[in-house]
């Protein structure tokens, strides 16, 4: 039984030397001090040693298990702190991590461009709330409170008097009833209507409105400014047409068209922008002589403007926050 003990010794001395990692350590461990293991079964054999050999054999498997267990534990802490610093290691000599720099949202960056080209054409900036009385949304813009008009836009009614605003038009009244004439601003911001959900439409999207207010304006100036938008913003190449319309804010009215071409698809002519000579009722309103004063309005959704420049083909993708798809922009 002695030899049988010192030739366990010697084989766990050889066989240790192999252990590099954990994972070998592991197997080392199986072998010898496991539930099976080669020195557990020496333990369990003690029972079976003649009464007068168990305490020279009893003290030399005890010497063997506090050998193999000590040698075990201070090579186990030894790969695990080797482990861990390896873990912990720090090559400073590798290149530093590029920070990953944003940018701006598609929707921003056209309506950005929008106002650039607009102030570019003499048009100032004004914004307004999002939360809108009836009035202002409403009836000072000509829409009666029996007016089919209404029908058009489906309201987030918050009380009877306050909605959450379905175009951007409040903000010219707010203007024209704080500012004397000539004005000439343009007025962006979050628009709200009750809609399905679907490719071609959101309950939430934006818009830019236009106005101008003088004394000597007329149609081919609203026409004049609208063709010189449209080439700076589709390019100078780019095909349009204006046809009539009807907005209960402008008379005459007209709708713009462009011709749009989209990958793999036939062409055809898509609206862009509602435009008019502004309703001498809207003018009377807000305080203006419109026996002196004349105006022109326009208005075009940012979304649907983006989509038709970039051959976005669903409304749903701008708001999904997809980084796929906006790191392309």
């Amino acid at each position: 039984m002695l030899d049988k003990i010192n030739t366990t010794k010697k084989n766990f001395d050889e066989d240790i030397k192999n252990v590099v990692d954990l994972s070998s350590l592991e197997d080392f461990r199986i072998k010898y001090l496991s539930r099976k293991g080669i020195v557990t079964q020496i333990i369990d054999s003690l029972k079976d040693v003649p009464k007068e050999d168990k305490p020279i054999i009893g003290r030399a498997i005890n010497e063997l298990k506090k050998y193999t267990f000590s040698i075990y534990e201070e090579l186990k802490s030894k790969l695990e702190n080797e482990k861990k610093s390896s873990e912990n290691f720090i090559d400073l000599t590798l290149p530093g991590r590029v920070k990953e720099i944003g940018s701006k949202h598609i929707i921003t960056q056209t309506l950005d461009e929008i106002k650039n080209i607009f102030k570019g054409l003499g048009f100032s900036v004004y914004e307004g709330p999002e939360l809108e009385s009836d009035y202002n949304n409403f009836e000072a813009l000509n829409f009666p409170d029996d007016h089919p008009a209404r029908d058009m836009q489906d309201t987030f009614f918050i009380t009877e008097k306050f909605l959450l605003r379905t175009h951007t038009s409040p903000v010219q009244i707010r203007l024209m009833q704080s500012k004397k004439p000539p004005l000439r601003a343009i007025m962006p911001g979050k628009v709200f209507r009750n809609e399905a959900v679907s490719a071609k439409s959101f309950c939430l999207f934006h818009q830019v409105e236009g106005l101008y207010v003088d004394t000597d304006v007329t149609f081919a100036e609203l026409k004049g400014t609208l063709v010189a938008f449209v080439k700076q913003f589709f390019g100078q190449d780019v095909q349009y047409r204006f046809r009539p319309s009807f907005f209960p804010f402008t008379e005459p009215s007209a709708e713009m068209d462009i011709w749009w071409e989209p990958k793999g698809k036939e062409g055809r002519w898509m609206e862009i922008l509602g435009c008019g000579m502004v309703d001498p009722n809207v003018l009377s309103n807000v305080g203006i002589d419109p026996e002196k004063f004349v105006g022109y309005a326009f208005g075009m959704g940012i979304e649907r403007t983006a989509m038709r420049k970039y051959g976005i083909d669903d409304i749903r993708i701008l708001f999904d926050n997809d980084k796929r798809f906006l790191t392309q922009f």
